[in-house]
């Protein structure tokens, strides 16, 4: 997979139902539909989110720190044919994401635990990850799944995600079972996270759809969201 070496800027907010089929219907006659997306404009996203005794990531989001990093395992649609491990870099409204592909037996290694394999691999953020699980203590900490229905815009690079379904295990520290066991994660489930992720600069047009809507930025995180209950 490539690695995003820039940093983008990554805008969230809560958006009602209502507003979001308001949205939806304006940014389709700009947007094109991501062409990963399935026949009903969506997919499943399932995250395994690392953290260490201590909460460092969480304590770190709660506490608003400006620059801060995740790691996380993501597959979607349950196709463990793909697996990614993902470093995810915060600094404030801007993102930098960085990825390595690893088997499903190296992942399964991983979450049980089981590390020596990844101390030679030829992904310098597989190498890391293994520094971090030896000497910050990170573990996997809980799935957080979610259904993401996605839209791109090739000036600026745009991309504008509508999530929902927010799901997280619950008090539960198995992972890439045959059947999740989880619960809903949002405050009111009909709601929408909007994401709006672009490079240099986002096209007027777009800004406008956005401005014209009356929406507010917020600081969302799906990993806050799902760890309340654990």
């Amino acid at each position: 997979m490539k690695q995003r070496e820039c940093f983008r800027h990554e805008l969230k907010y809560e958006i009602e139902y209502a507003r979001y089929l308001e949205l939806r219907s304006r940014l389709r006659t700009v947007m094109k539909s991501d062409p990963h997306a399935g026949e009903d404009g969506s997919y499943l996203i399932r995250s395994i989110y690392f953290d260490n005794y201590q909460d460092k990531a969480l304590r770190e989001k709660r506490n608003g720190v400006s620059i801060r990093e995740k790691f996380r395992i993501r597959y979607y649609n349950d196709d463990l044919s793909l697996i990614l491990l993902e470093k995810k870099v915060k600094d404030n409204s801007l993102c930098r994401k960085l990825d390595a592909e690893i088997s499903e037996p190296e992942c399964r290694q991983l979450l049980e635990g089981r590390l020596n394999w990844m101390r030679g691999h030829p992904s310098a953020l597989v190498q890391e990850l293994y520094a971090k699980m030896r000497y910050q203590l990170l573990r996997p900490r809980v799935l957080v799944s979610y259904v993401r229905e996605p839209y791109v815009y090739g000036a600026g690079n745009v991309r504008i995600t509508f999530d929902s379904r927010i799901r997280t295990t619950l008090y539960h520290r198995t992972f890439l079972e045959e059947q999740t066991v989880d619960i809903s994660a949002a405050e009111i489930p009909q709601n929408r996270i909007l994401e709006v992720k672009y490079d240099g600069f986002l096209p007027e047009i777009i800004r406008s759809l956005l401005q014209a809507d009356g929406i507010r930025q917020q600081a969302f995180s799906k990993y806050e969201a799902c760890r309340k209950f654990g």
